[in-house]
């Protein structure tokens, strides 16, 4: 029994050229490099220079993507971009990369779930290809969330940082057994009443402005690690495997010590763990792909690794995707 997978064909990254370290801002507010090492594990972010928006930073990472992969943008029929700070509020960001790249046929929308967006996305795209609606995919993951930061509150702008990371993805047919290569299995949650604890003050409807972001730091990590390990089990579960099985961990890059503390969690060994929040901090929907995207260009992640992905963000939103590269 044959199975339809989304498929790797590549992946791709980009990060702004500025780079501000926690010396520098530890002149603006009050803070210091030990204090964010300590409490996030970050020692840098990348900056977006002021004519560089979200879009650019999704066509570089989508350009690196489909060099990666080898092939040309035409084969390309969907696009999904993961997306918090988006271009503008209307059209979507995705449909400017679309144009970007020259691509002039297809799908192309935004998808936007904070910091689990890449998870969602691959999701979606995942479940488009499978059901033959589309042959290949561009996902994308793209921020540039120092244009939502109130910078003068240190509990939240020295966390986040700008890039851009995407995979190429392809339907392809496979035996149907858990050595498939591709997507094997993803699991999706949200859950509204938590909103508040980290959120933008601002929107179109709302307020007619973007806002800035607000977090009840805390709140935060009490949840995370219980919500992380849940959508794991379930993904563990539906392709019975278990963290034994895993060879690569790339979780969000939000702070080390939940991931840490996760990886503990579910007795996933410390050397199996891709972690970038240190160089990148937390690029939201995409410190995933970017951290992906490292691990590849190293040599760690190889063909025929099972990688087990999460991410969990505003609303809260969580999930997992279980694929074999």
């Amino acid at each position: 029994m044959t199975a339809i997978r989304s498929v790797v064909l590549g992946c791709g990254s980009y990060l702004p050229q500025k780079v501000l370290t926690n010396a520098e801002l530890a002149t603006r507010v009050d803070t210091s490099d030990e204090w964010i090492v300590q409490r996030t594990g970050i020692r840098q972010r990348h900056i977006a220079a002021e004519d560089e928006f979200t879009s650019h930073l999704a066509i570089h990472a989508a350009n690196a993507a489909l060099a990666h992969a080898g092939i040309d943008a035409q084969s390309i029929d969907l696009i999904v971009l993961a997306t918090s700070t988006p271009d503008n509020t209307f059209p979507a960001t995705a449909v400017t990369v679309q144009s970007g790249l020259g691509i002039v046929r297809g799908a192309a929308f935004d998808l936007q779930a904070v910091c689990s967006g890449f998870v969602f996305a691959l999701a979606t795209a995942d479940n488009f290809l499978r059901a033959g609606a589309f042959k290949r995919a561009l996902v994308i993951g793209a921020e540039t969330f120092s244009r939502i930061l109130d910078w003068t509150d240190r509990g939240t702008c020295v966390l986040f940082g700008d890039g851009a990371g995407a995979v190429v993805l392809e339907a392809q047919k496979q035996p149907g057994k858990p050595s498939d290569r591709g997507i094997l299995t993803t699991h999706l949650r949200s859950d509204g009443r938590h909103r508040s604890k980290l959120y933008v003050d601002g929107g179109p409807s709302s307020t007619q402005t973007v806002g800035y972001l607000r977090m009840e730091g805390r709140e935060v990590f009490k949840h995370a690690v219980g919500m992380i390990t849940d959508v794991i089990v379930d993904a563990f579960n539906a392709s019975g495997t278990s963290a034994d099985d895993i060879d690569w961990f790339v979780p969000h890059q939000a702070n080390k010590r939940i991931i840490d503390a996760s990886a503990h969690k579910l007795h996933i060994a410390p050397e199996k763990v891709v972690l970038t929040v240190d160089r990148h901090g937390n690029t939201s929907a995409a410190s995933i792909p970017l951290a992906l995207s490292v691990a590849v260009a190293d040599g760690r992640i190889k063909r025929g690794d099972l990688i087990l992905l999460e991410a969990m963000g505003g609303g809260f939103t969580w999930g997992s995707v279980l694929l074999r590269w």
